[in-house]
């Protein structure tokens, strides 16, 4: 009985200094995530619908082999991800009554996307559900505000997420303030024919992003892939209002926006047109010709490219028992090799 409680005696000491260990591990790591990442290169892409995926018992094989997917992504050449974000969606007319893609959700994605050293892009919805060129719905909690508290919400909400996120040591490297927001956000009061109400919105929302850490990249992400003028007209009146970003992100359907040729005459005339770094936000299909496009737009500024949901949407690189498909998700590793993009 002695040799026994000498046993549980060193094996807690042992356990403890175990803990302890790891206590002051993930304490240097949650330091270390508020680093940003500076990758001049993004191959990138959007995986909001993981967590729920796994929910449902879905797992992911590269060769055969079980791994985690941000891990496949990396391996094969992918640097970045992409995590959307609703106010509330588990709202009456929310995205989840499971909350999917809420706070809690995004918190626990970021902690893998940063323990992967991957950069993270984190897209402001500002809705309960899907926001993008055909809806803007202010989130349920906002339904009745009115211009001002509209502004002050946008402003906390922004800030106080990425409060949370610093907290945990996983500040993401880049926000979109606002998701395709080419016809507005927040719609009625932010709808692109109210250019001065729709500056404001992006500008509280750029707010609350600097009031947390000034060195976060900002996203004017827009879906006009190629239509040049509709992007060219955007942008200046954001400019001419005074909003300050960083990258104008496209989002490029060819149902929608036409050849890869209308995406690259766009993408090159915005380059050359303003400062900001030009990159594609949102693609599925011509993925060899819209990653050529990205990655060759002239000047020295950020480039890069986001695949939207490869793993279940448009053309995924998975099939639906979770395997890679070699022939698509084989092109990356190529993509990264061939444009010498940093992991």
């Amino acid at each position: 009985m002695k040799n026994k409680k000498i046993l549980i005696l060193s094996f807690t000491a042992a356990t403890l200094c175990c803990m302890i260990s790891l206590s002051m591990l993930t304490a240097f790591k949650v330091a270390a995530g508020n680093k940003h990442v500076n990758f001049d290169k993004i191959l990138g892409a959007d995986i909001s619908f993981l967590p729920q995926l796994e929910a449902s018992g879905r797992k992911f094989y590269d060769k055969g082999i079980e791994k985690d997917l941000i891990q496949i992504l990396k391996e094969h050449g992918f640097n970045y991800v992409r995590l959307r974000l609703f106010n509330n969606p588990a709202a009456d007319s929310g995205y989840s009554k499971k909350g999917f893609c809420d706070l809690e959700n995004t918190k626990k994605m970021a902690l893998r996307v940063k323990a992967a050293g991957m950069g993270f892009l984190l897209d402001f919805h500002y809705s309960d559900n899907w926001a993008d060129p055909g809806k803007q719905h202010k989130p349920h909690a906002w339904k009745n505000a009115d211009y001002q508290q509209l502004q002050d919400s946008l402003k906390a909400f922004t800030a106080n997420t990425l409060l949370a996120l610093k907290a945990q040591g996983t500040l993401p490297d880049m926000v979109q303030v606002g998701n395709e927001i080419n016809h507005g956000m927040l719609w009625p009061d932010g709808k692109s024919k109210n250019m001065d109400t729709l500056a404001a919105f992006f500008k509280a929302g750029i707010a609350g992003v600097k009031s947390v850490d000034k060195s976060i990249k900002i996203m004017l992400h827009i879906a006009s892939g190629g239509q040049n003028g509709e992007s060219r007209y955007f942008v200046d009146h954001m400019l001419k209002r005074g909003v300050k970003f960083d990258i104008i992100g496209e989002s490029y359907y060819p149902e929608w926006h036409h050849t890869p040729d209308s995406l690259k005459r766009n993408l090159t005339d915005l380059s050359a047109r303003y400062k900001q770094a030009v990159i594609v936000a949102e693609y599925t299909r011509h993925k060899q010709e819209v990653n050529d496009i990205a990655f060759s737009l002239p000047g020295n500024k950020l480039k890069g490219s986001f695949i939207w949901e490869p793993i279940n949407t448009g053309e995924p690189i998975f099939d639906k028992k979770g395997n890679t498909i070699d022939s698509l998700i084989n092109l990356y590793p190529a993509i990264n090799k061939k444009y010498q993009i940093l992991q």
